[in-house]
């Protein structure tokens, strides 16, 4: 599709694809509700971020005073993600998108695919506040949706975890995090990458069985072939989080009444923890966590529950978990950023 036509297509909504048109329209009205006057886009050039990229900027044609801004980050991990990079770059800016790339330069050595993404929202939240910006925007889809939730169903998570991604949520006190795009099927959006730009990036490491998310995605055909549906298994998903919603109430003002924060530590009445349930000792830990280190995402259930086993030994002295190490002070399990 030459440039004059894709803009054409860009200004009218997708008009000329009813399928898509639909999937623009959904797109519309979630932002029209969210209303805001800024967002910052995260890009990798993939065939998700690229079509949140057509579409925020055919929403950007009816709604010329919204700003968007985006972002690619470059983990400089692959030996040519520097070109791809300077690649998206050249490709967007032909449909007046200016994307700006941020180089990492951090090493990864170990849980690449974790740090990489803990990194690349350390980044992103840096941007926003940098412009001012308080909404993120990611190309997260119905299918990363249903592969979260297989991936926390193998590792045992409670309901919490098993309600996967929010539609909206809080990454720090500035920044909240929303994915416009996780109630819409992939193809679609491989399509509007494909009508648009006439192209999409893959990243190789999506199809190395090494990494668990690898190894579920593969696994997408033979459970439909068994009669195993990701769109019934989306609503699930949908049905547990309105059950995750009344959970959280409760966590909160469990957490409020357990938890004090001093200065760079943490205290956690020890006596009041022990006589609650796991789900809500993984959730006060976690969230400890995330206050201390400012991170967004939780730690692996099996991690914590290690941790718990750990902290009820009889000679229990100090342990570390997401770079915090606990520690006992008197009747009090406390923790602080190890770093300190």
């Amino acid at each position: 599709m030459s440039k004059k036509n894709s803009n054409v297509n860009l200004k009218n909504g997708f008009k000329d694809f009813k399928d898509l048109s639909i999937v623009y329209l959904n797109f519309k009205k979630k932002l029209d509700l969210l209303n805001k006057k800024s967002y910052l886009v995260a890009v990798s050039g993939g065939p998700d971020s690229l079509a949140l990229a057509a579409l925020t900027k055919a929403y950007n044609y009816q709604k010329k005073k919204i700003k968007f801004k985006y972002i690619l980050i470059d983990h400089n991990i692959r030996k040519d993600s520097n070109q791809e990079a300077l690649k998206v770059k050249k490709l967007l800016k032909k449909y007046k998108i200016n994307l700006k790339i941020f180089l990492n330069k951090k090493k990864i050595t170990k849980n690449i695919q974790a740090e990489a993404r803990n990194i690349r929202y350390e980044i992103l939240t840096d941007v926003c506040k940098k412009y001012g910006i308080k909404t993120l925007l990611t190309a997260h889809n119905l299918e990363d949706q249903v592969e979260t939730f297989l991936i926390r169903l193998s590792r045992g998570s409670g309901l919490k975890g098993l309600s996967s991604m929010s539609p909206l949520s809080q990454i720090n006190k500035q920044v909240k995090l929303y994915r416009p795009m996780l109630d819409t099927k992939k193809k679609y959006l491989v399509k509007i990458s494909k009508n648009i730009f006439g192209k999409y990036f893959k990243d190789p490491s999506n199809k190395n069985i090494k990494y668990l998310r690898t190894k579920v995605r593969n696994l997408k055909k033979p459970l439909e072939k068994s009669g195993i549906k990701y769109d019934q298994i989306f609503k699930s998903i949908n049905n547990l989080s309105s059950s995750k919603e009344n959970l959280e109430g409760y966590l909160k003002k469990t957490f409020k009444d357990t938890i004090i924060k001093k200065k760079k530590e943490i205290t956690i009445n020890f006596e009041n923890f022990l006589k609650l349930n796991n789900e809500t000792k993984i959730f006060l830990i976690n969230e400890s966590i995330k206050i201390l280190k400012k991170n967004y995402y939780d730690i692996r259930s099996k991690k914590v529950i290690n941790l718990m086993k750990n902290i009820n030994r009889a000679d229990f002295k100090s342990a570390t978990l997401g770079g915090c190490i606990f520690f006992k002070k008197g009747k009090n399990l406390c923790l602080k950023d190890e770093k300190f």
